[in-house]
């Protein structure tokens, strides 16, 4: 029998970016690594998953051959759910994510694939984690995020997080030593301001760009981007259950029936 935990790595960069060797590095020092991630970017996907055509699951050797690594070419909640109905022979003890290029703080966690590949998995009642360095360079310098990365995943092997819920961990782009610490926050409310750029492709059709800025209306200090802004990694603990439970009361006194 294999004493060591299991865990399962996933990402949305791609299984060739940089994050994601970082954090296999960090895990094969916890445990025994399996990859399954996508062979191209899906940064932006959410919780999409394949329906409409065939999914490809190849084996890989760029981590190695002591860790088991496959690309697939679906999404990564995709990814998540082929590696536990066709990958592993046992369930794995610990799920990462990441480490993403850029942030997945406050209302950027709805759209991260990130964080999407490790809900996938604390759906499936798995320990869950994603986390992600706010640095889009692929020359990131992740020895900061190393050092957390490695002390959050021991924590959870330990500890346990509570049930139904995953860690959303966010790492701000500083030198190891400028980072003061690790802060549990709750996720500030901030949205997207979005623009279209309108533009002309070669055959005069018009085209558009997504743009727009980030926009934080949250002055809390015990926010993931007050956490950030002030040098400290934020830890947010995430569930998947949507429901607005202190809206259920109102709803009721509407009377729907009548």
């Amino acid at each position: 029998m294999n004493n060591k935990p299991l865990i399962l790595i996933s990402n949305d960069d791609g299984i060739t970016a940089p994050g994601i060797r970082v954090l296999v590095d960090c895990m094969k020092k916890l445990g025994e690594v399996v990859v399954v991630a996508p062979d191209s970017p899906q940064s932006g996907m959410g919780h999409a998953i394949t329906i409409n055509e065939s999914l490809r699951l190849e084996k890989s050797d760029y981590f190695g051959p002591e860790v088991l690594a496959y690309q697939c070419s679906g999404t990564p909640a995709d990814c998540v759910k082929l590696a536990l109905d066709k990958v592993l022979d046992r369930r794995p003890d610990l799920l990462v994510s990441g480490i993403n290029h850029g942030s997945n703080s406050s209302v950027n966690v709805i759209y991260s694939g990130t964080m999407s590949a490790a809900m996938e998995g604390a759906i499936d009642g798995l320990q869950a984690i994603g986390f992600s360095l706010l640095d889009y360079s692929m020359d990131a310098d992740f020895t900061a995020a190393a050092d957390v990365v490695t002390q959050v995943a021991t924590k959870v092997l330990d500890k346990k997080i509570p049930t139904d819920c995953l860690l959303n961990v966010n790492i701000p782009n500083l030198p190891k030593e400028e980072l003061k610490g690790i802060k549990v926050c709750r996720q500030a409310k901030a949205k997207w301001v979005e623009e279209f750029d309108e533009r002309i492709d070669p055959y005069k059709r018009k085209y558009y760009w997504l743009t727009g800025k980030f926009v934080n209306m949250d002055n809390g200090e015990d926010t993931d981007e007050w956490a950030l802004k002030n040098g400290y990694a934020s830890v947010v603990p995430v569930q998947f259950d949507l429901t607005a439970h202190h809206a259920i009361g109102t709803l009721n006194n509407w009377n729907l029936n009548e």
